[in-house]
């Protein structure tokens, strides 16, 4: 006998294939794929840069360089100074979401290979899960719980297994770290989008996270003088295509499909990820480190779309 609720899926099921298949005739396709391929090829660029650079000078001469970018941009574009009794929740945001989630995965990445970290990071909607549970009053089904617990065995597996033998790795938990700051600045995020505008809102927080990176100046004028010109390139590459163009696509995304649809485009970072880490750097993810990643990216998947009861 068919329920209410399961017409309801079906209907909403049917919503989300018919967004994907009108945007796919037009140009928001494209706009998500190269998102998805220039935030993929992130994880690789840290890693080339860390060859010469230290973790905290990767993340300042990224968004030095992102910030010239889209600050010139605001500027031909008049885009408006953001409400004065709004500027410190977006200086805590750029402070968690840029400084505190790039200064953590450069470090976590030193150790941890490019394809790993993504893995890791891609659990993030888990943590904001949780958190609208807790804080938010959202309520979970079981499947979501499910899908929590299989995500977090994915990030203990990556973490702790390593050569077959069971292991802390320490600088994932760096990783893991970022997961948790992107998942507070997501969640953190809503208010300031749905008032500024998904282009507009990053260039705040993206000059907002720079300006708290500029403690780290000093290392990063020590680093420049002896880094390769290759890690050099990686980094600018870093700020001005992962970060300057891959914010400005993003928001043409959001602007042209709805936010549940966008984020689906963003399961395929993580294998997109270890594909470029594996022809850029000849990263190769072990089998474990791929069960692990399978599960973290079959939980979230759990969690966002069976996870959560509808009002």
């Amino acid at each position: 006998m068919t329920t209410f609720r399961d017409d309801t899926s079906r209907a909403r099921r049917a919503g989300l294939f018919s967004s994907v298949r009108d945007t796919a005739q037009g140009p928001g396709l494209i706009a998500a794929a190269i998102t998805v391929l220039l935030w993929s090829s992130a994880f690789a660029g840290i890693r080339a840069g860390l060859r010469s650079y230290a973790p905290a000078s990767v993340a300042l001469l990224r968004y030095l360089t992102a910030s010239v970018v889209l600050g010139a941009y605001a500027l031909l574009g008049r885009i408006p100074l953001p409400e004065r009794r709004d500027l410190p929740g977006i200086a805590l945001t750029g402070f968690l979401g840029l400084s505190v989630y790039n200064v953590a995965l450069n470090a976590g990445e030193v150790d941890v290979p490019a394809g790993v970290a993504s893995f890791i990071v891609a659990s993030s909607p888990v943590y904001m899960a949780i958190m609208a549970s807790a804080f938010f009053g959202e309520r979970l089904t079981a499947w979501g719980w499910v899908g929590i617990a299989v995500s977090l065995l994915g990030v203990a597996i990556i973490g702790l297994v390593k050569d077959r033998e069971i292991q802390l790795e320490p600088r994932a938990l760096l990783v893991l770290l970022a997961a948790l700051a992107q998942s507070l600045y997501f969640v953190w995020q809503k208010p300031y989008l749905k008032k500024y505008g998904a282009f507009n809102y990053a260039t705040y927080t993206v000059l907002a996270g720079t300006f708290f990176l500029l403690v780290f100046t000093p290392g990063l004028l020590r680093d420049v003088g002896g880094a390769t010109r290759q890690a050099t390139w990686a980094v600018i590459y870093m700020g001005v295509f992962p970060g300057a163009i891959g914010y400005a696509s993003w928001s043409f995304v959001l602007s042209r499909m709805p936010a549940s649809v966008a984020g689906s485009f963003l399961y395929l970072v993580p294998a997109v990820a270890a594909f470029i880490a594996w022809v850029w750097l000849g990263e190769v993810l072990t089998l474990i480190a791929l069960f692990g990643g399978a599960l973290v990216i079959g939980g979230v998947l759990l969690v966002n779309l069976l996870g959560k009861r509808q009002g």
